[in-house]
């Protein structure tokens, strides 16, 4: 008889809007099995200090320290809450898989680095459970990008061998899996930006609204696109350059908006959001008829932009001969795919096979991904 392991996914992506926890039945003869799932919104004064640490500051080395231990005081909160709510023994639970939150990406600098924070430690004393965490860093320094880290888990239980497909996750960054039909052959890298532009593009716009994001695109909807707007966003090198590739908000922000447009205020606010749409529909879908070797037959999306018609029907148009579909017709609703694959990630290293895929991310070889936090 198989054994029952159960493994937390913790996953607080680029757009800094909540920690999403997912409880994760794995079996060896079975694929695994989603149980359970929590969204828990970080409160505005985290939210801040995070979004500060983002964009260079002074005192950032102070503004990491603190920032460090009060997320991962809250992962752990959040972690207890969750096994509280579900009745789920701290004891039942084989280890957390803990991204961490990304606040500065850097793969291409010399020396590359890529920095995450959430102490592993502060996390693993306050829940009583094995933390795995700092997946990204071991990529790094076997000369890889470090990301994306989440087509391994995307081949392992989306792949088929009856068509190709594209898994497009549509988080703060855009990023593509291109699954073949063949166990040969899958690749995938970030396209460039998605919700990080948008999101931080209407809270500028609307500072007092209570949503931190274009809630169903209602506000691209109400603009037009600027097509020599468009056209001066994608003379930007990255959308050129040839993967293995990661980006993240160091790359794409307001300030970027500002070096190749100049004065914002100068743009209908409405129109740039609707720009902004067609940049992320524009690299994304380029993206897959430059790089990859054949156009998929089906795309399934994931993440929150999966959930904004208007983006997705600006993605439909270019690609039209496709088969679209979110990814929950495969069994993982597209906002529990990424904190799903840090628990596939965290028993990966609990088992001791690699995470990566350096076809991926550019690493020199195959690596077990993260380190082991014990309580």
């Amino acid at each position: 008889m198989s054994q029952r392991e159960l493994y937390l996914g913790l996953m607080s992506g680029t757009s800094i809007d909540g920690l999403d926890v997912v409880l994760v039945e794995f079996d060896a003869m079975q694929q695994p099995e989603l149980l359970q799932h929590r969204q828990y919104p970080i409160d505005d004064q985290l939210q801040q200090q995070l979004h500060n640490l983002c964009d260079p500051a002074p005192n950032e080395l102070h503004q990491w320290a603190t920032a460090e231990r009060l997320f991962a005081e809250y992962c752990a909160e959040s972690v207890n809450h969750f096994l509280r709510h579900f009745n789920i023994s701290p004891s039942a639970i084989t280890a957390i898989g803990s991204h961490g939150q990304t606040v500065r990406h850097q793969p291409d600098h010399s020396p590359s680095y890529t920095l995450q924070l959430g102490d592993p430690n502060t996390l693993a004393a306050l829940t009583g459970i094995p933390v795995i965490a700092d997946f990204r860093r071991k990529d790094i320094a076997l000369g890889g990008q470090g990301a994306p880290l989440v087509p391994a888990f995307h081949q392992a239980i989306f792949s088929s061998f009856d068509e190709s497909r594209v898994i497009l996750n549509l988080g703060g960054i855009a990023n593509i899996t291109w699954l073949p039909g063949t166990p040969a052959g899958v690749t995938g890298f970030d396209t460039g930006p998605a919700n990080t532009l948008l999101d931080r593009w209407f809270k500028a716009c609307h500072p007092e609204h209570e949503d931190d994001f274009d809630r169903h695109g209602a506000f691209a909807a109400r603009g037009r696109v600027l097509d020599e707007v468009l056209e001066k966003l994608l003379r930007d090198e990255y959308f050129k350059r040839r993967p293995p590739k990661s980006t993240g908000r160091d790359d794409f922000n307001l300030k970027w908006l500002e070096e190749h447009l100049g004065d914002l205020s100068q743009f209908v606010p409405a129109d740039l959001q609707a720009t902004l749409v067609e940049l992320t529909a524009h690299t994304v879908t380029h993206a897959i008829k430059e790089w990859l070797p054949e156009r998929p037959e089906t795309i399934f999306v994931a993440g929150g932009g999966a959930y904004n018609p208007i983006l997705m029907s600006a993605l439909k148009s270019k690609l039209p001969h496709c088969g679209w579909h979110a990814t929950s017709v495969l069994g993982v609703a597209p906002q529990h795919v990424e904190a799903m694959a840090f628990a596939w990630l965290a028993r990966c290293y609990m088992q001791r096979v690699p995470g990566n895929l350096p076809a991926v991310t550019g690493a020199s070889r195959p690596a077990i991904l993260g380190g082991l936090y014990l309580p």
